[in-house]
């Protein structure tokens, strides 16, 4: 991962600890894909994206997950589940992050896989 990766996803990571969200993992992985930052929120996990992007063209941040990384997210999200005595409520969010220094945009619930 980049320094700007990492950069993107501690200020992701610093902006959901400061809501009361509590961080479980970074950075999972598995045969397939990745998930940034997986969260508690209450009883809730929280699988969250995190997008870093100098440009808003094409759509910006948010229109890079498109519904082939959906899929990749949420299958790598069923795994992390399997793991689990119990599939408690889940959801799915992302961070945005522009390099112009715009403040980060928080989207909860920003799909639906389940």
């Amino acid at each position: 991962m980049s320094d700007r990766g990492a950069q993107a996803e501690q200020l992701a990571t610093d902006l959901l600890t400061r809501q009361g969200l509590r961080l479980l993992a970074r950075n999972y992985r598995c045969r397939y894909g990745e998930i940034d930052l997986i969260l508690q929120d209450g009883d809730a996990l929280v699988f969250v994206e995190v997008r870093l992007r100098s440009r808003g063209d094409f759509g910006g941040a948010a229109a890079s997950i498109d519904s082939h990384k959906q899929r990749k997210l949420t299958l790598t999200a069923q795994h992390y589940l399997a793991q689990l005595p119990r599939t408690p409520p889940c959801r799915f969010d992302v961070v945005l992050l522009r390099d112009t220094g715009a403040p980060l945009e928080w989207i909860k619930n920003a799909f639906s896989a389940w």
